[in-house]
């Protein structure tokens, strides 16, 4: 049965999934890339980007783990642009370039709809006005069995925690602090809602916990 994971979603451990003013210049905010240094430089990274080098350790087994069995993605708007209100043009197809590194159709949770964009490497951008069950139903169809990886931003993580919607939760917790930005567990009693820590373990430059919702 198809599941919707989170994976990989880095946090400081002041609880802040990204920085304060996010955007062109800034997609992860202020202080937002250092939550990432974790992932940067592991080889699955690199093959992302495609290359062969970096790390082959806990950290990167662990991103290995989060792109497997992979057959949609859900994304909210923020993370798809920087692009607020109306669609302007067809001219922002994200961040990624010509060949995003998602490889399977992504759901893009949005007010606005817009037609579906393909791009190279199989991966297919389909933008869903109808909200987060609309684009999870969706997107449980278009894995065909495999699971729905729930990529973020925070907003998008916290409104499918608040309906009990994700079953499995990856935390990348790094050692930093951001002081302000996008608080991911602010308000949600995760107990109350189904959800447990099933286990953690310390990577390189990360430590990985993970979080299921009882049965």
């Amino acid at each position: 049965m198809s599941k919707l994971r989170v994976a990989s979603f880095a946090l400081s451990i002041d609880g802040y999934g990204a920085g304060p003013d996010q955007d062109l210049q800034h997609p992860l905010g202020i202080g937002g890339p250092a939550l990432m240094e974790w992932i940067f430089h592991t080889r699955a990274w690199s093959k992302m980007h495609g290359g062969d080098e970096g790390e082959t350790g806990v950290d990167n087994g662990i991103v290995e783990q989060g792109f497997a069995g992979i057959g949609a993605w859900i994304l909210g708007r923020n993370m798809f642009g920087p692009v607020r209100g109306p669609w302007p043009d067809d001219g922002w197809k994200g961040w990624w370039g010509d060949e995003p590194p998602y490889h399977t159709p992504v759901f893009v949770l949005t007010h606005h709809p817009r037609a579906p964009l393909r791009m190279a490497g199989g991966t297919e951008f389909r933008f869903v006005s109808e909200g987060i069950h609309a684009a999870l139903e969706q997107a449980t169809v278009a894995a065909d069995g495999r699971d729905v990886r729930l990529g973020g931003g925070v907003s998008t993580i916290r409104q499918y925690l608040r309906a009990g919607l994700v079953d499995e939760l990856h935390l990348a917790m790094r050692p930093v602090l951001l002081g302000s930005g996008e608080h991911l567990l602010d308000g949600l009693d995760l107990p109350a809602l189904g959800y447990e820590c099933t286990g953690h373990v310390a990577g390189e430059r990360a430590t990985h916990v993970f979080l299921s919702r009882r049965a």
